[in-house]
């Protein structure tokens, strides 16, 4: 009983210490994660004007926002009175089974950085990665984010990208269009090599150096195979790739040339009635 009245009597001045204790934590707590953010954007400001690669500045200002924010973790955990020092032993005695059990995150991490170290792909480039296609928005420090041609955004581990192929589609300033074109055995070979000649020497997207392609490919089973292979900037190319085949087409027909397809003829056999 006189433990118990001993408790109560120190109840206010507890109540009070410990309080003070959590409430300057949480302030401390939320005032770190605040200057987190600051921090965050005066470095992507900072590199901004310095005109430094939109990939290194997306993934340094994330990784800054965790550096400060772990401070503030830590002075959070100080003030309501967890040694510091001994948490720090304690992780790092640790070290290993948080490795094992992180070893997922640090791996991101790590392909996080070889990412910004040697620039497969930045932000903005369209590429192919890990089974899925679209133009890079952001490289975190754990993820990279891609959004796709029908407006889907894609959240990928770094580690699936680095640990894979990576299709750059918009590494170099030039594109190749592949097209094979099929046309009629009767068709005149000479004239029909003249009509894409003319169509990519007056195309506004087919570029002269490198200079296209044209040459016959294949003698199919119905058609000759022609590939027509010109050379567009790397922003023009499906908009050229869409105009050449309407006007590849509309040519064709303008000469009586024709494009087989797929037919299937049907014999039906009038047979006599069975009386």
């Amino acid at each position: 009983m006189e433990n118990l009245e001993g408790l109560l009597k120190q109840a206010p001045d507890l109540l009070i210490t410990y309080g003070l204790k959590i409430l300057f934590a949480l302030i401390i707590f939320f005032v770190g994660k605040y200057f987190a953010g600051i921090a965050q954007r005066l470095v992507r400001k900072l590199l901004n004007s310095r005109k430094v690669d939109p990939t290194v500045v997306s993934f340094v200002a994330n990784l800054t926002w965790a550096i400060v924010f772990v401070f503030a973790v830590i002075a959070t955990l100080g003030q309501i009175g967890v040694q510091t020092a001994s948490l720090v032993a304690v992780i790092g005695a640790a070290g290993l089974a948080i490795g094992l059990a992180l070893q997922g995150s640090l791996s991101n991490f790590a392909s996080g950085v070889l990412m910004v170290l040697f620039r497969p792909c930045r932000v903005g480039d369209y590429i192919e990665a890990a089974g899925i296609a679209g133009t890079v928005q952001e490289i975190t420090i754990f993820s990279t984010k891609l959004l796709t041609p029908d407006n889907k955004l894609i959240t990928a581990p770094n580690s699936s990208i680095m640990n894979g192929t990576i299709t750059n589609y918009s590494a170099m300033d030039t594109r190749r269009i592949d097209l094979v074109i099929g046309v009629s055995y009767s068709a005149d070979i000479a004239l029909t090599k003249q009509i894409f000649q003319n169509i990519l020497d007056n195309n506004q997207y087919v570029l002269k150096n490198p200079a296209y392609t044209i040459g016959l490919s294949e003698l199919a089973s119905s058609s000759i195979n022609f590939v027509v292979r010109p050379w567009v900037a790397k922003a023009d190319y499906w908009t050229a790739r869409f105009q050449l085949l309407e006007q590849i087409k509309n040519e064709l027909d303008a000469a009586n040339i024709g494009i087989p397809f797929p037919q299937m003829d049907i014999h039906v056999k009038e047979l006599p009635l069975n009386k």
